[in-house]
């Protein structure tokens, strides 16, 4: 398992981010890794609504499809999941004086052969968990 965590803090309110962040298409914008990630699905987004993100990860190509597993006051997290990997993307909200404190927590838990490869990765994840913030904050920051 790998577990990589930042956090943001945004001058945008805590309803205007929950509502950006619900929707995983946006990984798009903030995410370094991803190359697209499209709904899969109608409707409106609420538990259970998913996607399909396919990333670029050390020269390769990676598909998952997510769900949003949770969706309520402070907290949005979805699961994705391919033969490899069950990735847990978390976000927590708080509010405060000035806006919004976003902290992020990535958790990859690898599959079969490849939980060999996880203390290998780790130093990757973290250097994409460290290209996140600056983008983050600057799509979290123009949505105020």
């Amino acid at each position: 398992m790998v577990q990589v965590e930042r956090t943001v803090r945004v001058a945008t309110p805590i309803g205007a981010v929950a509502q950006y962040l619900a929707d995983f298409a946006h990984t798009e914008d903030w995410d370094p890794g991803t190359i697209s990630c499209t709904r899969t699905d109608p409707g409106p987004i609420v538990v259970g609504a998913r996607w399909h993100n396919v990333s670029e990860f050390r020269g390769r190509k990676t598909e998952l499809d997510y769900r949003l597993t949770r969706r309520e006051p402070g907290k949005v997290t979805f699961v994705g999941e391919n033969k490899t990997a069950t990735s847990t993307d978390d976000f927590t909200l708080t509010s405060g004086p000035d806006g919004t404190t976003v902290r992020y927590r990535a958790t990859i838990v690898f599959h079969g052969w490849a939980k060999l490869a996880s203390p290998l990765l780790k130093r990757e994840f973290e250097r994409l968990g460290d290209e996140v913030v600056p983008k983050l904050r600057r799509v979290l920051d123009e949505l105020g």
